[in-house]
């Protein structure tokens, strides 16, 4: 039983002891810095069933726990607040349980398996900064769910079908030259981004002519014979047509390979992957089903609905009169999908922006009225925009802040840092090279998960690579720190081991603390879906071990049981520190 549970149990004895009341619940909180304590129950929620003073209340129910419990040694009261003072040997005791736990904080696999959904891109540009909020936020919350206890399927639906492709592989034919990305030196997704750009560009063109010849803008736009030659692809492409699904695939796997670069730069993965050209024909056969279970409803003219408005929202259609499908159609089949071919999948996360949060109401929704168990445990994992200081991003113009860019800005900025700081001494150009990726990647990736999900976020290279402050490294810094303390421990022979009792100093008892939060931080954090409660414990911890440097001696002492003791604690804290961002997908020097 936790100290929280004991002291609950004992807290609730006292006031049917004291008061002849029934307590449901007790509150519990940090106790302020300012006060001493390790741990503080609030006494105004008891005045509901206690009627009397607080601080006499809670003063008697201290006087109760220091005779009844243990590891409470004193107390103190403040208006509504009972601080309690927690034994030395507690802490001890909990971290050499600490110690001796394999994979501190994460819980055995468990249960029904997760999928979670992230990326999602079109197989027409490149990945951009809007896709690097994606995946990292997918890629973390899949990380932490694993450590809470799931099981993970981590995959993507590529969305490598409709106009949009049809509009660069019409440019590419007409403009491309035969260039290929061998030919050009260009990532594949580059290449084929670029005649996205060059058709819108063309097509503008064409449209400003037609309105030159009288023609209304909104004329123009839909006679446009650019845009009537991709309309006529994309019915190829439908209809099967041989050369139009064979430059189809030579593009779209120029693309997949350029992704697979960017992914792997970025330190992400996936275990399966779905395609919008395999999937875009399910969900009928489940429409005809929810027919039958009267989910759905036909109107006159053959198309297909599903009636929300009982439940708030509106009427959604789900089958074209045509008996085409639009998207809602096509989600459906393919969450259906992918829990016959994963069975043991419980639940599913998806990772999309928050302009498609009524889509996945709707969704969600429909599923659970088709009677799916799975349904119950569904989750739009929505997240705000990623700004630069330069303004919003717009692909179709050319000026996309892309992935691969991202990534070399942010290392070539953690670069010009690291050489000010001139620390680098005895590093060769590769083993610099190597580092100021990992520090640049991950200032980005922390930068971005430290904020929840659902915030616009406005992101500035320069800022994110600061030595100071709440940044990735700042954090990583602080590792490095404890790793030359363990080399230099080492050199002097000095065992991270503790031996007996002993009396904590405040600054090592606040630090132990805090190593303990970190498995209910990881279920928080998966419960909530949410790497920014992973990101800020681990800057509270680094606080708190810089605090705990300065001020108590570590090699520095010559008490060889303190010696021991703290570089024991150093060395747990850089454990957890590691484990940590590893959930954030974020990697840790061993120098810097």
């Amino acid at each position: 039983m936790s100290l929280q549970s004991t002291i609950e149990t004992h807290v609730k004895a006292a006031v049917a002891e004291i008061y002849k009341a029934e307590l449901p619940a007790v509150e519990f909180q940090a106790t302020r810095k300012e006060f001493e304590g390790d741990i503080t129950v609030v006494v105004f929620p008891m005045l509901r069933v206690v009627k009397g003073n607080p601080v006499q209340i809670g003063t008697q129910i201290g006087e109760y726990l220091v005779a009844q419990v243990e590891e409470i040694t004193a107390f103190n009261v403040v208006k509504g607040f009972l601080n309690l003072v927690v034994a030395d040997a507690f802490y001890m005791n909990a971290f050499a349980e600490i110690q001796a736990t394999e994979n501190f904080g994460k819980t055995p696999e468990a249960g029904k398996a997760v999928m979670v959904e992230y990326s999602s891109p079109n197989t027409n540009k490149p990945l951009h900064l809007g896709h690097v909020r994606n995946v990292l936020l997918g890629y973390s919350v899949s990380e932490i769910i694993k450590a809470a206890g799931s099981k993970v399927y981590k995959t993507q639906i590529i969305n490598d079908r409709g106009i949009h492709i049809c509009k660069s592989m019409l440019a590419w034919e007409r403009y491309g030259k035969g260039e290929t990305p061998e030919s050009t030196g260009l990532k594949g997704d580059k290449l084929v981004g670029n005649y996205y750009v060059k058709f819108d560009k063309e097509y503008k063109k064409e449209v400003a002519a037609l309105v030159a010849q009288g023609k209304s803008e909104e004329e123009a736009k839909k006679e446009a014979p650019l845009l009537l030659e991709a309309q006529e692809m994309l019915r190829k492409w439908e209809a099967g047509d041989a050369e139009t699904v064979a430059l189809w695939k030579k593009m779209n796997h120029w693309v997949y390979d350029g992704f697979e670069v960017t992914y792997k730069n970025i330190g992400v993965d996936f275990d399966s992957y779905y395609y919008e050209s395999n999937t875009y024909l399910l969900g009928k056969d489940n429409i005809e089903e929810g027919l039958k279970k009267g989910v759905f409803e036909k109107d006159p003219d053959g198309s297909v609905w599903c009636d929300l408005t009982e439940d708030g929202l509106d009427r959604k259609i789900v089958l074209r009169a045509d008996g085409t499908a639009v998207y809602m159609t096509q989600d459906i089949g393919t969450a259906i999908q992918r829990v016959k071919d994963h069975p043991d999948v419980g639940g599913m996360i998806y990772t999309v922006g928050n302009e498609q949060d009524y889509h996945f109401q709707v969704l969600f929704l429909i599923l659970k009225k088709l009677g799916y168990d799975w349904a119950e445990n569904l989750f739009h994992l929505s997240y705000g925009m990623v700004d630069l200081p330069s303004g919003k991003m717009k692909s179709r113009e050319g000026t996309v802040v892309d992935a691969d860019d991202l990534i070399n800005e942010v290392a070539a900025t953690a670069g010009e840092i690291s050489e000010e700081l001139g620390k680098l001494d005895g590093y060769t150009d590769e083993e610099k090279k190597a580092l100021y990726k990992t520090i640049g990647l991950g200032a980005l990736k922390y930068y971005i998960l430290k904020v929840d999900p659902k915030k616009r976020i406005l992101f500035d290279p320069k800022e994110s690579v600061d030595f100071q402050g709440n940044t990735g490294p700042f954090i990583q810094y602080t590792y490095v720190r404890i790793q030359a303390i363990l080399r230099k421990a080492k050199e002097l022979n000095v065992p991270a081991t503790v031996e007996g009792a002993r009396d904590l100093h405040p600054k090592e008892k606040e630090l132990i603390k805090l190593v303990q939060e970190y498995p209910a931080t990881i279920q928080l954090a998966a419960a909530q879906k949410s790497p920014a409660i992973i990101a800020n414990y681990t800057y509270d911890l680094v606080k708190e071990y810089n605090s705990f440097f300065q001020q108590v001696q570590i090699l520095g002492t010559d008490n060889v049981a303190d010696q021991s003791f703290r570089v024991a604690l150093s060395k747990e804290v850089g454990q957890v520190i590691e484990s940590a961002f590893g959930l954030l997908g974020i990697d840790v020097p061993e120098r810097m």
